[in-house]
């Protein structure tokens, strides 16, 4: 048997460990405006995606420090501490988005936490300020209960491919879905179908 040994290691080895590769299938265009619009999709996706993975992480933080907190009071008084620290950070840049970005971010929310924009909100404030922030969202076309949905929506489908491409080149930092969808069967139904 042969054994291998690497610099900064004392302990041999029966074999050479390989980086995973990732293969894509190729991208089909029906036309250039469809190309063009899969591209914009793209920049926008690549835009907002690290503000969803940031509220993804943000939440589950503050899921773990409310639980330590027993009393309800110290609990609200907690929530509202942090959503100030959130507000006053990402406020100035999340106001620069546009309305399809806005909506990306709500979809990729859902698709990092499992829950709509809506539903965090109505947990966290109160039921009456989610439904104002949603009709205020509804007069910009963002909707804050929109779902994520990459087998039956094929915009959809199109993040979570540009997702999947940019953690293959770590241009993104990979945060499994809360979804529990499976990206190769995804594409199997996308590119088998005669959907749109």
């Amino acid at each position: 048997m042969q054994y291998f040994f690497f610099e900064g290691d004392s302990i041999p080895r029966s074999s050479i460990e390989l980086e995973p590769v990732f293969i894509f299938q190729p991208l089909h265009f029906d036309d250039y405006a469809a190309k063009r619009r899969y591209y914009i999709l793209r920049r926008k996706t690549l835009k907002v995606y690290p503000y969803a993975k940031m509220a993804a992480d943000r939440l589950t933080e503050l899921n773990e420090r409310l639980d330590l907190i027993e009393s309800q009071s110290a609990r609200k008084r907690y929530t509202k501490i942090i959503q100030r620290f959130i507000e006053e950070e990402f406020a100035a840049e999340l106001k620069k988005l546009t309305r399809t970005e806005g909506q990306i971010l709500v979809k990729l929310i859902y698709r990092q936490t499992g829950n709509t924009a809506f539903d965090l909100v109505k947990d966290l404030r109160s039921g009456w300020r989610a439904f104002c922030y949603n009709t205020t969202d509804g007069m910009f076309d963002i909707s804050l209960k929109e779902t994520y949905e990459p087998d039956s929506v094929h915009e959809d489908y199109l993040i979570e491919d540009i997702l999947q491409r940019a953690f293959s080149v770590n241009r993104l930092e990979f945060q499994p879905t809360a979804l529990g969808f499976d990206y190769e069967e995804l594409t199997n139904k996308w590119t088998s179908s005669d959907l749109p």
